[in-house]
């Protein structure tokens, strides 16, 4: 088992232990909003879930049908993660309007302050640690799982809040508004992860510092070439694939401008994590002047 999917596996694990807290702080209150708080954490661990999937489809090595590998089944999971954030965030502002209609008073709710909140540090620590994974090992799907875990911590926040100001004020519509508030913000997030992964399935191309690195690579280490042009990226998962066009004198053997093509791969494959490289090398007099001109 990878190191993506024993951190998918773990984040299910938490789900499943957050989720429990979440509903026993609910079942101690009454609180609609610690409801909706436990019914988003519900979908957290159906996202989970299918982040762990989604990590072993793409670990699979490329075969006859998928030559270019599977890493782009992470940006579907993150879709779905994204739409199912959606979801849950429409589901409790249904719930904060019916208990604007229809305030109630909440049973024990420094108890149930209390379970929640434990609840909510479990997240906030295992949301970091799941972004520093994420990013360390490129995975979309543990970072969109991430984010999801933040929403949670952000609606447990303000959850917290709405109940301590129910307890401090005995104004009972606070408990319904804040969750309504909450899941605005919700709602935000969801769109922003299914954005985000609709950009990889579109082959988005990879960051400016990226691509900035890249050509100051072939600058730097494609000595004999004269330039590169046509520079392209994309990213699928964790890999990111590059493309290029490299000039070279015409008179340049076969051998030659293969131990250059050689020498770039090695240099951006050591560079930039999960890189897969492919050169087209051109005479001479097809440069453009325009390109990545090699020092």
């Amino acid at each position: 088992m990878t190191g993506t999917e024993k951190a998918a596996l773990a984040s299910a694990g938490v789900g499943v232990v957050v989720t429990a807290l979440k509903f026993a702080a609910y079942w101690l209150t009454g609180s609609l909003a610690l409801y909706s708080d436990a019914l988003e954490s519900i979908i957290n661990v159906v996202a989970a879930a299918c982040a762990f999937l989604a990590v072993r489809v793409a670990a699979q090595p490329a075969d006859d049908d998928h030559p270019y590998g599977h890493h782009k089944a992470e940006y579907f999971s993150a879709v779905i993660e994204g739409a199912l954030v959606i979801v849950a965030a429409l589901l409790i502002l249904r719930e904060a309007y019916l208990g604007i209609l229809d305030p109630k008073p909440l049973d024990a709710p420094a108890l149930g302050l209390a379970v929640n909140g434990v609840a909510t540090v479990i997240n906030a620590a295992w949301a970091m640690l799941l972004f520093r994974r994420g990013r360390r090992l490129r995975s979309p799907a543990l970072i969109a799982d991430a984010r999801h875990i933040v929403s949670d911590v952000v609606t447990s926040g303000g959850v917290l809040v709405g109940v301590g100001l129910v307890l401090a004020t005995g104004v009972l519509v606070l408990d319904p508004l804040v969750a309504g508030l909450v899941a605005l913000n919700i709602l935000w997030s969801g769109w922003t992860m299914v954005r985000d992964s609709v950009n990889g399935l579109m082959d988005q191309a990879a960051a400016p510092e990226m691509i900035a690195n890249i050509r100051r690579l072939i600058s730097h280490h494609g000595e004999g070439a004269l330039e590169a042009h046509d520079v392209r990226t994309r990213h699928a998962g964790s890999a990111t694939f590059i493309d290029f066009h490299l000039v070279v004198p015409g008179e340049m053997t076969v051998s030659e401008s293969h131990a250059i093509c050689d020498r770039l791969e090695q240099v951006i494959e050591a560079e930039i994590e999960g890189a897969v490289v492919v050169i087209h090398v051109e005479p001479g007099d097809e440069a453009k002047q325009r390109g990545v001109p090699v020092i």
